[in-house]
């Protein structure tokens, strides 16, 4: 395996990223008018420099391994910046876009994840945002190997999980059940009695949107009648908007649920709290952008209620 730089062929690499970017060998050769062994080729004499191999072959189709992703990741980052170089040279004012790297746990409500990152959109300076969705442990995993700069997510680091990270709270806000408008209509007069035996979607039982909703029910004593439980927030909606039951949110995304599915409030449980976290390494928040998602949260995008 190499140890200086000066052994690492820059050639091999740019073949190896153009083959990522555009999904197969084939396609790079088309790209680059290259034959397909002369870029196999290249792309195994990268494996051996490096000691690992990039991709895992089934049958004629390549998928990134785990190093080979992170081998991708750093290609992205040195050909960007080879592009603005040659932009440079062509005497094209070019700033360095500053990156934010978020993961974000599956089972996040999707229209959460958007609010906390909308502030950002309009940053002062150049941002690219990568936003990558996986399982909360992946997540913490990867954030301890620097591979993220924030997590987001609905609850803190377990304190089972002995890593030193911190769980930023970025702001709380209550629950409200919605439903499509018939249903709602029928249920809104007598609610919460109303809940007992009504038609239920659930979200799946490692959120905390859903041990949210469990003790609800525990407390009062209700029984809904039990759909479904879906673990994506977006198809537990679209359920809920076809009129298959009565679905839970964060009372912040009201107005938007409301507006994308055309679904009423049912009632609200605003005695239940949700919170949402910037988890980061850092006890103090340094990413410029993650400390104007910090910022933006805790000044109003959390505390939205419709007393």
């Amino acid at each position: 395996m190499m140890e200086k730089l000066q052994d690492l062929n820059f050639l091999h690499l740019f073949y190896f990223w153009m083959v990522v970017r555009h999904g197969s060998i084939t396609a790079a050769c088309e790209r680059l008018h290259l034959t397909q062994p002369t870029i196999s080729t290249q792309i195994r004499k990268l494996e051996k420099s490096l000691g690992h191999e990039l991709f895992s072959r089934t049958g004629r189709e390549l998928e990134l391994t785990e190093v080979g992703q992170s081998v991708f990741e750093y290609a992205e980052d040195m050909f960007a910046v080879g592009r603005e170089l040659l932009g440079a040279l062509r005497g094209v004012p070019s700033k360095r876009a500053l990156r934010l790297h978020v993961g974000v746990p599956m089972v996040m409500p999707k229209w959460i994840t958007y609010r906390l990152l909308e502030p950002i959109l309009h940053f002062p300076q150049p941002l690219q945002i990568l936003c990558h969705e996986a399982p909360l442990d992946i997540l913490i995993a990867d954030l301890m190997r620097h591979k993220y700069d924030v997590i987001l997510s609905d609850t803190p680091v377990p304190s089972s999980k002995r890593v030193r990270s911190y769980s930023h709270l970025l702001g709380s806000c209550g629950v409200t059940l919605c439903a499509s408008r018939e249903l709602a209509s029928r249920l809104q007069r007598r609610f919460p009695q109303s809940m007992d035996g009504a038609p239920m979607l659930l979200p799946a039982a490692n959120t905390e949107l859903r041990r949210l909703i469990d003790r609800w029910l525990d407390d009062t004593g209700l029984s809904p009648r039990v759909i479904a439980e879906i673990n994506d927030s977006a198809l537990l909606q679209v359920f809920g908007q076809g009129g298959a039951g009565v679905f839970p949110i964060p009372t912040a995304v009201l107005p938007e649920v409301k507006r994308q599915f055309d679904v009423e409030e049912v009632g609200q449980l605003n005695d239940l709290q949700l919170n949402f976290y910037a988890i980061t390494l850092q006890r103090k928040l340094t990413h410029p952008a993650v400390v104007a998602i910090s910022a933006a949260a805790k000044d109003d995008l959390l505390t939205f209620t419709t007393a």
